[in-house]
């Protein structure tokens, strides 16, 4: 079994959404397929992000990541955000992940980016695994903070 990762574009915006809305029922949500099909095709309709999905060679999509584009001012370039990596659970221990995350590197070096930033929960041990093993490191000294909007 082959597993090849590629850009996503209009016509994997179904497949990717049920893969995301898979990611966001991983992360205890309500399962919403319109909305996460709302939301995909949005996000690639408009070009405000870039996701990579890993395909099967039977066709079968088992997983995505998506970047955000952000920018450094300090040093004046620009940033990628790995916001989303998602690997279905039939998938998972067959090095989708790893591909998914390479794809994400290569294109962030095919952008200039300064580098790529993402978190991840204290308890998600398995992808903190993952992501030190290709050379993500995990960063002190900061605070994170939020602003929630959307409660009074």
């Amino acid at each position: 079994m082959e597993i090849n990762v590629k850009r996503a574009t209009d016509a994997d915006i179904d497949s990717v959404s049920k893969l995301f809305n898979s990611y966001r029922v991983f992360y205890n949500q309500v399962s919403d397929q319109a909305l996460a099909f709302e939301f995909i095709s949005e996000r690639i309709k408009q070009d405000e992000s870039v996701i990579f999905c890993a395909i099967k060679d039977n066709g079968e999509y088992v997983g995505f990541t998506q970047l955000y584009p952000n920018f450094s001012s300090v040093s004046a370039q620009r940033t990628w955000i790995l916001n989303d990596l998602y690997v279905s659970s039939s998938a998972r221990r067959l090095g989708v992940g790893k591909k998914l995350m390479n794809a994400a590197k290569e294109f962030a070096v095919t952008t200039n980016a300064k580098g790529l930033s993402l978190q991840t929960a204290e308890n998600n041990v398995n992808a903190q695994t993952l992501y030190e093993s290709i050379g993500y490191k995990k960063s002190s000294g900061f605070y994170n903070y939020f602003l929630d909007l959307t409660k009074a």
